[in-house]
């Protein structure tokens, strides 16, 4: 699978669909948008230009967000150096809402609370998860 920005400039290709996928309450989730599947870096390969963020509002963010330069698209995540050297170089996230949702039909897609997240243990969810392609 192949997901694009809006102008096309940025691309992310897949080596296949996510287990499910997470829209997310906290800021950044919400401001940028996304709609995050999660993968191993190994997994994806991104082309193109690309910006990046990482948030200024947490100590040691663990993130690094992409975007494209020309529409703002963002497009996906690969962690921070420093979050990849503590917990090793194992998960990356590809913005879904760059998919077509019918291809990502039968999917889950998970609401967890990232807003009241401690940043320890796992996540509630804030609503019951959805299958994605129907209704």
């Amino acid at each position: 699978m192949i997901l694009s920005c809006l102008c096309g400039a940025a691309q992310v290709q897949l080596a296949r669909r996510p287990d499910h996928v997470f829209e997310c309450n906290c800021t950044l989730c919400r401001k940028t948008g996304a709609r995050w599947g999660y993968f191993h870096p190994d997994e994806i390969a991104a082309t193109g230009d690309t910006r990046s963020f990482q948030r200024r509002d947490k100590l040691e963010p663990t993130a690094e967000i992409h975007f494209c330069p020309t529409c703002g698209t963002t497009t996906h995540f690969t962690l921070t150096p420093a979050a990849a050297a503590r917990f090793g170089n194992t998960v990356a996230g590809v913005n879904m809402a760059l998919a077509n949702e019918s291809d990502l039909a039968g999917l889950e897609l998970r609401f967890p609370d990232g807003n009241g997240w401690s940043g320890e243990g796992p996540f509630s969810f804030v609503r019951e998860a959805r299958v994605l392609g129907q209704g």
